[in-house]
């Protein structure tokens, strides 16, 4: 009994960190005592959380609290060292063993770098007493044959950066003569800055992936909300048409959710197809794998055929996500009926009011910009087609163009020749937009969907697909398929644009306190268009600026 309880007494005056007797004793705020170079060690190692805690109770501290040495249990521990009580600890395999013991041979606890050997407690006090003794280097116990230089028998401590070793005082005049060498001491504090700007970096990457995750999260929100708020759109498109049609209202909703329906099931099929082939490839695998492993050879040759061949795999390019643009065609077929039944509407009021009227002439074009405001339709851009020198802003109507890449997603839709960016919205019927440049200006376009994404084929009035105004300072330019048309008018940093898909009309104002063409296109357009930018300066901005009807 006796022994037991001295045994629960030596381990109250250990410490739970290095689990030998105290060293300078501390006793931090949760009560616990620990030596003062071990806390301090641990604590060193939490100051990038600006959080300390105690080994023992995990009770945090929100400042790290000053330590002053426990007199008391110093004294305690002194004297159980001379009463005999406590054993010094015995050499474990991974420590470093007192060089002067015999027999047992006790823990090191310091190195001498002049006398080229380890010291327990006991063998150590000379290094104390003794007056020549307490000029020798004392360090921390440590394996002193792999610090010492095999060539001339002295401690290294010299980092040549010629040779990238480490060598001797010694070395210094034999083969490393002429070498760029430093002391140990200063190539590790070079190394150590080193390491801590790279801890830095990870750190930075860390937050720039939590940023990230975050980002991806929105993404995952906005899908939902797309699909919630295309619902909600064409409700109120209907709804501006006084209820006219509420029917078709529920048909088109029914439309929406049938068309969901419709791509969740294509999506989950397409996911099966992938997945029944992972399990057949994995079948596939372990059959190889045991052929491979047989060692008849006869048996080997005869399966080898039919192990082979393999079946087609599916292609990546059935493999198509685009949930941001699934409903964007029923809310242009909605847009593009509501805008024929007002046109319908109108031209039933000017028959009745002036019935004479040329059959030609019943729908003009619109002169005023309160005319051309009543087709204004809001314009956002499509974070998947943007180059990645391109910035958006102020929910995606604002770009700029920056000289960084930007660590955008790999997208098939996303423009890699020209720093060029669509919009989310496909353009029918009558519509209206203006673009607000600052800078020096670029490319107002339109353009189809089916574009080119690389190479020169892509820049927009580079092709058959597109149709732009170059807006340079003080002068204007009109490209499409490559044929340029120089043009004059007033100078503006806001440009509008007018659409009649149907009409093939596209035309081009200047907008100031009035509205002056600039240039208008006849043709006629095949497929549902969509509003576009071309940047070549860094820091100019465009905005399609928001509008109202008047």
């Amino acid at each position: 009994m006796e022994q037991h309880g001295l045994q629960l007494d030596l381990k109250m005056f250990s410490c739970s960190i290095c689990l030998d007797l105290l060293k300078d004793p501390v006793t931090i705020p949760c009560g616990h005592n620990y030596c003062m170079n071990c806390i301090k060690t641990h604590w060193n190692k939490e100051d990038l959380k600006q959080t300390y805690s105690c080994p023992q109770c995990r009770k945090t501290f929100a400042s790290k609290p000053d330590l002053e040495k426990n007199t008391m249990l110093a004294a305690v521990v002194e004297q159980l060292k001379k009463t005999g009580v406590y054993a010094a600890p015995e050499a474990g395999p991974e420590d470093v063993a007192c060089d002067f013991c015999t027999g047992r041979k006790l823990k090191a606890i310091k190195s001498c770098l002049f006398c080229l050997a380890s010291y327990c407690e006991k063998h150590l006090q000379p290094h104390y007493d003794v007056a020549p003794l307490k000029k020798h280097k004392l360090v921390e116990a440590m394996n002193l044959q792999e610090n010492i230089c095999c060539s001339h028998n002295q401690v290294i401590n010299m980092f040549c950066r010629t040779d990238q070793k480490c060598i001797c005082s010694l070395c210094l005049m034999d083969e490393h003569q002429d070498h760029d060498t430093v002391s140990a001491a200063a190539e590790r504090t070079l190394r150590q800055k080193e390491l801590e700007e790279k801890q830095g970096n990870i750190q930075q990457r860390i937050q720039d992936r939590e940023k990230d995750v975050k980002l991806l999260q929105q993404e995952v929100e906005a899908i939902n909300h797309s699909a919630d708020k295309t619902v909600e759109d064409s409700e109120k498109i209907f709804t501006e048409l006084i209820r006219l049609i509420q029917k078709r209202s529920s048909d088109v909703k029914q439309q929406i959710r049938s068309q969901q329906k419709t791509e969740v099931s294509r999506v989950k099929e397409l996911q099966e197809k992938l997945e029944q082939e992972i399990t057949e490839l994995k079948k596939k695998e372990a059959e190889l794998k045991q052929l491979l492993n047989t060692e008849d050879h006869n048996q080997f040759l005869h399966s080898y055929p039919s192990l082979s061949a393999l079946s087609e795999s599916t292609h990546s390019s059935l493999i198509n996500i685009r949930p941001l643009r699934h409903f964007e065609d029923v809310t242009a077929a909605v847009s593009e009926l509501r805008d024929k039944l007002q046109d319908i509407l109108g031209e039933k009021r000017t028959n009745i009011s002036s019935p004479a009227i040329d059959s030609d002439q019943k729908i003009k074009d619109p002169k005023s910009r309160a005319d051309f405001l009543r087709y204004s339709c809001t314009i956002t851009l499509d974070p998947n087609t943007t180059h990645t020198q391109l910035v958006l802003t102020e929910g995606n109507r604002k770009v700029t163009l920056i000289s960084q890449h930007q660590p955008y997603s790999i997208h098939p839709d996303r423009f890699t020749g020209c720093c060029q960016v669509l919009s989310r919205e496909s353009l029918s019927g009558r519509c209206y937009w203006e673009v607000e440049w600052k800078g020096r200006g670029g490319f107002v376009a339109v353009s189809y969907k089916s574009i080119s994404r690389a190479g020169g084929e892509c820049a927009f009035g580079r092709n058959s697909k597109s149709w732009a105004l170059d807006c340079y300072q003080k002068t204007y330019t009109f490209y499409h398929k490559k044929n340029k048309t120089p043009i004059s008018g007033p100078v503006s940093s806001r440009i509008g644009v007018y659409l009649d898909h149907s009409a093939g009309i596209l035309s081009f104002y200047s907008v100031s306190e009035t509205m002056n063409l600039l240039h208008r296109v006849q043709t006629t357009f095949t497929q549902p268009l969509h509003a576009g930018v071309w940047i070549y300066y860094t820091n100019v901005t465009a905005e399609f600026c928001k509008l109202g009807w008047t």
